[in-house]
């Protein structure tokens, strides 16, 4: 149930689209339980709100709790008071748990920088648009990819992935980012012509691959945009999207330089729901199997939701 025992609608908050945090459910609910557990892990306490709610064992304190509003309320932080909204703006920079199809955390395999790493540099920045990384050395120990809007340092050296915070290139520890990056810069071999074909993922080879858990995770997205086409073509500017004249709003979105995602965007009427696809050049799958493609959209739907903020 999205909504807390205090009241809180966990249904309309932008934190759960991105899956970086969880509704803590009813009073009565497995889900507060779990909750109270993981707030002793990571805080060192609990929500007295919630605490109180689970040992009384009520639902809803505004709906269930003859002493509501109680000093619960009055003296602590929560609800809507300056704490939550300190707290909402610390986790809206906090990067989304990277997960598969699966829900399990992405693990990246050690082979896949053995491999980026027996590439020649050069080369893979000619195939790919992106910079060899020479900084202070004339033989690059990395390359430049520029990802959406900002540029990541793939450095072969210390096998990881920088963002520059404060003029400095920093490690990330971004595995959904990682991943989709070794894919990519491992699996290219030649140039491949784009904008000849534009697919869907019902034409390409593995279009089996794309339904039940596998379809592509866009009801997070439709939800943040759903009304709100404006918004949409906002998040896609901000990631240096380039209109198209596609559907109601349209944009090409590039994660890689020469991989075009299209995010397609039709506005829903009294008849017709609103509706949000993305196709893809046929070159794509040179590059990515079923699940790289998955994983790819995926990062970039997350980017869209966040919005118009700047990288992690």
């Amino acid at each position: 149930m999205p909504t807390g025992a205090c009241g809180i609608n966990c249904d309309v908050c932008r934190l759960r689209l991105l899956g970086t945090c969880s509704s803590c459910g009813s009073g009565k609910s497995a889900q507060a339980k779990k909750k109270l557990e993981a707030q002793k892990k990571i805080i060192g306490g609990n929500c007295i709100i919630l605490e109180c709610a689970c040992t009384k064992n009520k639902e809803f304190c505004l709906r269930d709790c003859d002493r509501f509003p109680c000093e619960n309320f009055t003296i602590g932080p929560y609800p809507f008071s300056q704490g939550f909204l300190s707290m909402q703006e610390r986790r809206r920079g906090d990067r989304p748990p990277a997960l598969n199809h699966h829900e399990t955390l992405i693990i990246v395999p050690d082979e896949y920088w053995d491999r980026l790493c027996e590439r020649d540099i050069n080369k893979l920045c000619n195939l790919t648009l992106t910079e060899p990384f020479t900084a202070d050395s004339s033989i690059p120990r990395g390359l430049i990819v520029h990802f959406l809007n900002e540029d990541i340092f793939v450095d072969f050296k210390e096998r990881c992935l920088r963002r520059k915070q404060n003029n400095q290139w920093e490690n990330t520890d971004d595995k959904l980012l990682e991943l989709v990056t070794l894919l990519y810069l491992t699996n290219v071999k030649k140039l491949h012509p784009i904008g000849k074909e534009i697919v869907s993922t019902k034409d390409l080879k593995e279009a089996h691959f794309f339904k039940g858990e596998h379809k592509l995770k866009l009801a997070p997205l439709l939800e943040r945009f759903g009304n709100d086409m404006e918004g949409f073509k906002t998040a896609a500017a901000f990631l240096e999207g380039t209109s198209v004249e596609m559907a109601d709003a349209a944009y090409c979105l590039l994660p890689f330089p020469r991989i075009p995602l299209y995010y397609l965007y039709w506005k829903g009427d009294k008849e017709f729901k609103t509706k949000i696809s993305v196709l893809f050049d046929r070159s794509i799958e040179a590059y990515f199997s079923a699940d790289g493609i998955w994983g790819l959209v995926n990062l970039v739907s997350l980017a869209l939701i966040r919005g118009n903020v700047e990288p992690y």
